[in-house]
């Protein structure tokens, strides 16, 4: 009995195995990841696949990416697909080198887009500067709102900008939803710096040096978080006031209301 149970067992890891085997040996799987037969036979720096550019749209980007091309020597490609692509055949199709720049487009998942970036450009563009300029103009909400060929559009022209200036540390412009958070960090802020500056002993108006005992957090929250991002990405004054406003009035909102609470009790009595 057990040396049946035994025979039965290896036979089983055996089928396992064998069509494990014959899963990774299925020649469908790599069709998408190398599929040059998608191609066209003319090299042309936009591949349109998925069909998300407009004709005129298209032939304007071919037009910029063939231009700037020939006066910078750095190589931007879009490739757009949705259920097949080309694959690792646009690495020889496009002579992708250090000096190149592919945004591949599909609408499969969350985010649209996803960039493969040469070793040269990461000395002017960081990969936080991808990591945010795909989630700024990939996202879902973005696309909703602007379609995915105005999200291709926006995202390539600002890399060309940003080359076209000797680099970007950030992704320039400051969403609304972006200064809004740059905007409650600063009240918040204000709030902490207030709080600290509250008078514990008899006699004292500013506690000054719970200011600077706590300033690391304050400072962190108001400089960091709520001044830095909007000096960073753009030069318009009015985020960079309404900012300051935010945090003076967190700071004096803070400050006061303890004291208006203590002195209300002792004015009824």
């Amino acid at each position: 009995m057990q040396n049946r149970l035994l025979t039965k067992i290896v036979v089983s890891l055996i089928v396992c195995l064998l069509t494990l085997t014959m899963g990774l040996l299925n020649p469908s799987p790599a069709q998408a990841v190398n599929n040059p037969e998608l191609l066209p036979d003319e090299v042309t720096p936009v591949l349109d696949l998925a069909n998300y550019l407009p004709e005129l749209q298209e032939e304007s980007l071919i037009r910029e990416f063939e231009t700037f091309e020939q006066e910078t020597g750095w190589k931007l490609r879009v490739l757009t697909q949705y259920e097949k692509s080309p694959g690792r055949a646009v690495i020889k199709f496009w002579d992708l080198d250090d000096r190149s720049i592919l945004l591949v487009a599909d609408g499969k998942g969350g985010n649209i887009l996803a960039f493969s970036v040469g070793d040269d450009v990461y000395p002017l563009l960081p990969r936080t500067f991808w990591i945010e300029l795909q989630t700024r103009f990939g996202n879902m909400y973005y696309v909703r709102e602007n379609g995915e060929n105005n999200s291709i559009v926006t995202a390539m022209e600002t890399v060309k900008s940003c080359l076209a200036k000797g680099g970007c540390l950030v992704v320039p412009g400051l969403p609304q939803e972006q200064w809004i958070l740059t905007l409650i960090t600063s009240v918040v802020g204000g709030i902490i710096f207030g709080l600290a500056a509250l008078p514990r002993k008899p006699g004292q108006v500013f506690a000054w040096q719970w200011v600077l005992i706590i300033s690391p957090l304050w400072g962190i929250l108001f400089i960091a978080f709520g001044m830095g991002p909007v000096l960073t990405r753009t030069s318009d004054w009015l985020p960079i006031f309404r900012n300051v406003i935010g945090f003076v009035l967190g700071a004096l909102v803070a400050y006061f209301s303890p004291l208006l609470n203590q002195e209300s009790p002792s004015e009824e009595t």
